[in-house]
Parts: structure tokens; C-alpha cells; sequence
């Protein structure tokens, strides 16, 4: 099975400079927590990934206000991301690896295409693989740890 069996199409995506309000919008129209940001409204050439957390983590937590801040001013990056002609097997290597529960799907020239999650693993590619791939992402990172300590 492939990426693109089970990767979902057409996912919302924002720019650099899209209000956090907006992508939060998004996030809510589309049931979503996670929005690829693009260079442009005409260029889906992916710049950054913005997760709810992230809006979380870089704006209110440290004090600062999201409704003057950016798409840009708080995504991730780089993004982790697969092809859409990888095995599954490479997307749940890469999940776990990373410790990320999505990964953004790109074309050959760097395009976002599509978007595969664990939810997607689940309802596609078997109880077993998906189980090993959530165990994986969830292990307690080093900075998890020392935080506890």
C-alpha cells in the first residue's frame, strides 16, 4: 500500500501571512489541527506546518497575543514530509522517527498534495502497524523527560 491510497486531498492550506485567526477558522471549518502553510495563495509550495499546539505553545504561553500575529510568525518547519508514491511502511518509519502524527504529502517539485495521519493509518493499513506506529510517536522524548525531573 501506498501513501496515496490512504493520504487525504485537498487539504486546507494557508500562507506565511495569514492571520492566526484565519487558520484557526480554517482549523475549525475543516476539523483539522493542522494547516500547511504554502508561499502563496497560487503556489503550494510548502514553507511550514501550523498545529494547534503550535498556536498554543508560540503565542499564548509565552505571553504573546495571537490576534496580531501570522501564520509564519509560530509554524514549524522544516516539515517533515513524505511522497505520495512511498510505501506505508516509510510514512509510519518516518511518524516515529520524527514523533509527529501526521506527515504533509509533496509532489516532486516540492508541491503539498495531500496530508497522512495516524487516523489515516488506522482506517487503512491494519490494527498491528498502526498500533507500533502510535507506540512509537508517543515515546517520552529527552526534553519530555527532563522537564518531569
Amino acid at each position: 500500500m501506498t501513501v496515496k491510497e490512504l493520504m487525504s486531498e485537498d487539504v486546507a492550506c494557508c500562507t506565511p501571512d495569514t492571520s492566526l485567526c484565519d487558520v484557526a477558522s480554517l482549523m475549525v471549518d475543516h476539523d483539522c489541527g493542522a494547516i500547511p502553510v504554502v508561499e502563496s495563495a497560487s503556489n503550494r509550495k510548502l514553507v511550514g506546518l501550523l498545529t494547534d499546539r503550535d498556536i498554543i505553545c508560540r503565542t499564548l504561553a509565552q505571553g504573546k497575543d495571537p490576534y496580531h500575529m501570522a501564520a509564519g510568525d509560530c509554524m514549524s518547519m522544516p516539515v517533515v514530509t513524505v511522497g505520495p508514491d512511498s510505501p506505508v511502511e516509510e510514512c509510519t518509519r518516518k511518524m516515529a522517527q520524527s514523533q509527529v502524527r501526521r506527515l504533509v504529502v509533496v509532489d516532486g517539485t516540492g508541491d503539498c498534495i495531500g496530508m497522512v495521519a495516524q487516523a489515516d493509518l488506522a482506517r487503512h493499513a491494519g490494527a498491528c502497524r498502526t498500533g507500533e506506529a502510535v507506540k512509537k510517536v508517543s515515546q517520552e522524548t529527552d526534553l519530555a523527560a527532563q522537564t518531569k525531573a
